[in-house]
């Protein structure tokens, strides 16, 4: 058995106003032996899920677009083009999915694979996001979707081409990370098979 790498000293809440921010110092112990002391701010929102829904046969995806304040004060208009996501809340990703599926583009999925979970930016926030995909048709489309305002939320649905989304992602158009995965695995595992 591997002995003991980390060691958690100190605990410090920082924020709980919109989720949690702590500053923790930890010991870690290097490749050496010995033992650093270190300190960091971690973020943690709870864990989430995304979706990207496609048709096949009418090489499409679903898209949204929304506000994103952290992007716009770092220099971009704000407005990121994205793969439905939200938040776990106590669900199972593969329910909560499906919810922000509908939620944001109005589309009712029962079928949905997922196809790995992964941390964006592990060094300083503690999400982990399950990454799902799914077909959908024109018959599973039960409302307008736009997110919930109660939330916060005024989400835009896109339509977009496979190939007009692979070119925006090129171009810079894209840039929401969750999302430009989801499109190069469509490409790789199921829209290649397709030309």
């Amino acid at each position: 058995m591997q002995a003991q790498q980390v060691r958690i000293d100190k605990e410090e809440l920082l924020s709980d106003n919109w989720y949690i921010l702590k500053r923790l110092t930890f010991s870690l112990r290097r490749r050496d032996g010995s033992w650093q002391s270190q300190t960091r701010e971690v973020y943690d929102r709870g864990n989430g899920a995304v979706i990207l829904l496609y048709n096949l046969g009418r090489r499409t995806v679903l898209l949204t677009r929304q506000f994103r304040i952290p992007a716009f004060v770092n220099g971009h208009d704000g407005f990121l083009i994205e793969a439905a996501a939200g938040l776990l809340d106590n669900a199972s990703p593969e329910q909560r999915i499906r919810a922000e599926a509908e939620e944001e583009t109005g589309y009712r999925i029962d079928d949905v694979k997922k196809i790995y979970d992964l941390f964006m930016s592990p060094g300083s926030v503690t999400e982990r996001l399950h990454f799902f995909i799914g077909a959908y048709e024109p018959e599973h489309k039960v409302g307008d979707g736009g997110g919930l305002a109660a939330e916060g939320e005024d989400i835009d649905v896109l339509e977009l081409g496979f190939d007009q989304a692979l070119a925006m992602m090129a171009s810079g158009e894209i840039m929401d990370g969750k999302t430009v995965l989801l499109l190069q695995y469509l490409q790789l595992h199921l829209m290649s098979a397709q030309t």
